[in-house]
Order: structure tokens, then sequence, then C-alpha cells
């Protein structure tokens, strides 16, 4: 059987500009919910605890943290909640 190296599978992969906007696009959506998961867990808050700070289902929290997508309004509550401000980056 053949082995294949994941990175320099990616690497050829990201060449392509279909791929390569796909695959930027889910990235992004999961570090933002690696961000939230990682702020919450350092909040020590359980995902029910937070939603109720925040004012927010607590299925919200789990959909974000999952990579779905939410409102601005939505993540400013959950940084409210956390003590934190939401700021948007384009890098």
């Amino acid at each position: 059987m053949t082995s294949i190296n994941f990175n320099s599978y990616l690497k050829n992969a990201l060449k392509d500009p279909a791929f390569k906007k796909d695959f930027d696009n889910e990235y992004s959506k999961l570090a933002s919910a690696a961000a939230l998961m990682k702020a919450r867990e350092a909040a020590g808050l359980t995902q029910q605890e937070l939603a109720d700070k925040a004012a927010v289902p607590q299925s919200t929290i789990t959909r974000i943290e999952r990579g779905a997508n939410t409102s601005f309004d939505t993540l400013s509550k959950i940084a409210f909640a956390l003590g934190k401000r939401l700021t948007i980056s384009f890098s």
C-alpha cells in the first residue's frame, strides 16, 4: 500500500484556486470555533454557563464551537459575557 504525505498532498491541492478558496473558508470558521472554545475553557465556563451569561441558547455555543456561522451580534454578546472585546481582522 502506498502512503501519502498529507503536507505534500495539501500543498499540491492548494494550487487549485477553487480548492484553496474552500479550504481557506473552512479554516477560518474552524479557527474561530477553536478561539471561542479556548476562551470559554480559559474562563472556566461550560457551554451552558457561557450561554446563560451571554443570553443565548446553549445550542448556539455548540454550533459555533463546531464551526457554524453566526452573527456579529451573537459573537459580541459572547465576547462581552467572557469579559472580552470582539475584534475582526482581515489578514
